[in-house]
């Protein structure tokens, strides 16, 4: 059986980047005035979230010591929904995997599952907020503004996500997702934020926006009355800027790896597709990809596997990996158990993808259009089969840098990384 001939090439995207987070963090604090605002002695509680943002240490850092300059006290808080296995010592674990410490910050960790129902809104969804975010003087939401996996619209994945399923936690978080099978995203969005916004004390919001190489492409400090006309303006920038497969459609996706500190549904369909309807391809996606095949999980995502069963193939090595309690607790409270199904697992790679392109139609496995990547964050390097060829040739965005030499498998009959 003859495997395709591998490409290895370079992509270009826009690579606006801050280069000196500290400083930009403290600059776009300081237009907010929050000194008149804050006094001597209060409690300031910090959000941080579960996704691997680039330099998430260092800008919680530097919104700590920007509380601590104004003469506050910050505290920081877990906003992850049902992350970690809902649990607060599963919580606490991710954000010290990220380096997000007490040690290094400066800041304590209160973490908790518990939370107050603040109101009730005018749909009857009961608004849950983090208990000792609640107890604070002031909340500063710091979260990373992109594209939702699930859903389209004007506010996406942000501040508003953070205020709602990461401050909601468990509980808010399985209340919200349950409540879009009545309501729309932004109906929710719209009703929880005001009424966080309007009761929970928010002093500020700090938005990060990546660029295509994850590294931190603009901070953006935003005062609460602000928010959606922002983020809704950020949300435009976000998804210029969100990385992409250089060819569709395709026999046979690979990836690497894929985990909780990637996406929150372990791969982005905003890159791979299937956004919209599982295991295909609607003409609301701008890629098609037939068959996917997830080699790995990530080891920050400690077990979680959600969206596993986005994808058709795996391996026994992804599967063996699984804490399957993580992972129920997630696809359940995110009202998505489809995310936690296991796909048809292979021993090895090889197999794995002479079953998948055997069931995409007439294409030969040597000819089959075929894109390897590392995973959906990290898209600037890539392997692409010898079909795909053509297609890339004429891009002057794309640099080829080895290849074509057929795609080999080691001893154990697996690739080797991206």
């Amino acid at each position: 059986m003859s495997y395709p001939r591998m490409l290895r090439i370079r992509q270009q995207f826009p690579s606006e980047r801050v280069e000196n987070i500290p400083a930009e963090v403290e600059a776009q604090l300081s237009r907010l005035k929050l000194g008149e605002k804050v006094r001597a002695g209060q409690t300031v509680a910090i959000t941080v979230g579960s996704r691997g943002i680039a330099n998430i240490a260092v800008i919680t850092k530097a919104i700590v010591d920007h509380v601590k300059s104004l003469g506050g006290t910050p505290f920081l808080v877990p906003a992850m929904g049902s992350h970690g296995g809902g649990t607060a010592e599963g919580q606490r674990a991710i954000l010290e995997g990220y380096g997000v410490t007490e040690e290094y910050t400066g800041a304590e960790i209160r973490s908790s599952m518990e939370t107050i129902i603040v109101e009730t809104t005018p749909q009857g969804i009961p608004v849950h907020f983090d208990k000792h975010a609640s107890m604070a003087d002031h909340v500063i939401v710091a979260g990373r503004v992109k594209p939702h996996t699930g859903f389209v619209g004007e506010i996406e994945s942000g501040l508003h996500k953070m205020m709602l399923i990461g401050l909601g936690k468990h509980e808010g978080a399985k209340i919200y997702h349950r409540a879009i099978r009545d309501y729309s995203f932004i109906e929710i969005i719209r009703a929880v934020a005001d009424v966080v916004i309007s009761r929970c004390k928010v002093l500020a919001g700090v938005a990060i926006i990546e660029n295509a190489y994850d590294e931190t492409g603009r901070i953006e400090a935003v005062p609460p009355e602000q928010f959606f006309d922002r983020e809704r303006e950020l949300l435009k920038l976000a998804k210029a800027w969100l990385p992409r497969l250089p060819v569709t459609p395709l026999d046979l996706l690979i990836i690497d790896r894929i985990g909780k500190d990637i996406s929150g549904t372990g791969l982005d369909t905003n890159v791979v597709g299937r956004k919209f309807i599982h295991h295909e391809a609607s003409d609301r996606d701008d890629v098609n990809c037939k068959r996917i095949f997830v080699r790995d999980l990530t080891d920050k995502t400690k077990g979680n596997a959600t969206g596993i069963g986005l994808v058709e193939f795996t391996t026994r090595r992804a599967v063996d990996k699984i804490n399957h309690e993580i992972t129920r607790t997630n696809c359940i409270t995110g009202g998505h158990p489809e995310g936690g199904m296991i796909p048809i697992t292979y021993d090895t790679d090889r197999e794995a993808i002479a079953a998948a392109v055997s069931t995409v139609g007439m294409v030969e496995l040597a000819n089959a259009r075929i894109v390897q990547i590392a995973d959906t964050l990290h898209l600037a390097e890539l392997l692409i089969s010898e079909a795909c060829l053509d297609e890339i040739k004429a891009n002057k965005h794309i640099e080829i840098i080895d290849g074509p030499v057929e795609m080999s498998f080691d001893n154990n009959g697996n690739l080797a990384d991206v």
